[in-house]
């Protein structure tokens, strides 16, 4: 029995979580699905899954063969595709994962251009600061903006980024200029939550070291754009990434300080799952991307 027809019952088995289900995807009768686990199994020699008439539970091998599974089936449809196509013509569906503000600012409002160069591919965002797993949940490819990257995916700079600790100059006039780590416990600093998801404290460089600093303030929240206006206003200090102030700072309505001790990078990355070869798709929306970005005044054009 071919092996392929074998992982497809399979893994739909699997995802469906009844024979019945997966059976109405392939087109064959339950009974010929549940023929070709059995054969799957005899041939492997282990029980991937324990089968009732109403459930499907997976072994603990039966889970690992699974991701498995799927990235052979991903890869056969990607060579396929790039087959079927003669590489030049994207097509299917990108899920693109990016943090919230800068998905909506940076990468959604660039989706109506790409598929209008591409007509035949359809895009799926999900914005959360949250990080995924991209194998586990389907990503096609993720931005994200400093922090380490798993071995097993690939990142790709988009451009460059840097973390800054900055404050409008009404605020400074008024609280003085923090000159050390130090002094940022005598000023009020303006932090993500708990729920932000910035609770271990702003990061630096002193000393050919990176270190953390816990800083305090009458303000915080889990919101980004709400960080940057109480910033604006001048209600404290803020950490905050470059790109998301560039078109203030180049306007005078922020200034930096405490440059000394800013970490030396903190790019802005698109990354994607290690595999034989990269979807046609995921490669056009990078370049386009970095393209982008790149444009001269992209980063202090008001948004």
């Amino acid at each position: 029995m071919d092996k392929i027809k074998q992982i497809e019952a399979f893994v739909n088995a699997a995802e469906k979580g009844s024979l019945a289900k997966a059976s109405l995807v392939l087109g064959i009768t339950p009974v010929m699905l549940g023929r070709r686990i059995d054969a799957l199994e005899r041939r492997l020699g282990i029980k991937l899954m324990h089968r009732t008439t109403r459930h499907l539970t997976l072994t603990e091998r039966g889970t690992v063969f699974l991701d498995h599974c799927r990235k052979i089936l991903d890869e056969l449809e990607q060579a396929e595709q790039m087959i079927g196509e003669g590489l030049n013509k994207a097509t299917g569906h990108l899920i693109v994962s990016a943090p919230a503000a800068f998905g909506r600012k940076h990468v959604a409002p660039h989706a109506p251009a790409f598929l209008a160069a591409n007509p035949d591919v359809k895009i799926s965002f999900n914005l959360s600061d949250q990080v995924v797993d991209l194998v586990r949940e389907g990503y096609d490819l993720s931005i994200r903006i400093g922090g380490s990257i798993d071995p097993s995916l690939v990142a790709v700079k988009l451009c460059s980024n840097h973390r800054v600790v900055c404050a409008s100059p009404d605020y400074l006039r008024k609280h003085g200029i923090p000159r050390t780590l130090k002094d940022l416990g005598q000023h009020n600093c303006l932090t993500f939550n708990l729920q932000g998801g910035q609770q271990r404290g702003w990061h630096f460089r002193e000393n050919n070291k990176t270190v953390i600093v816990r800083t305090s303030g009458n303000l915080d929240c889990n919101d980004g754009e709400l960080l940057h206006r109480w910033c604006l206003e001048g209600f404290g200090l803020a950490w905050r990434s470059t790109w998301e102030i560039q078109s203030e700072l180049a306007s005078g309505k922020l200034v930096t300080v405490l440059d000394d001790y800013a970490l030396p990078n903190y790019d802005i990355m698109a990354v994607y799952p290690q595999q034989l070869y990269l979807p046609l798709k995921t490669r056009l929306f990078i370049d386009q991307l970095k393209t982008i970005y790149a444009e001269p005044d992209y980063w202090t054009k008001p948004y």
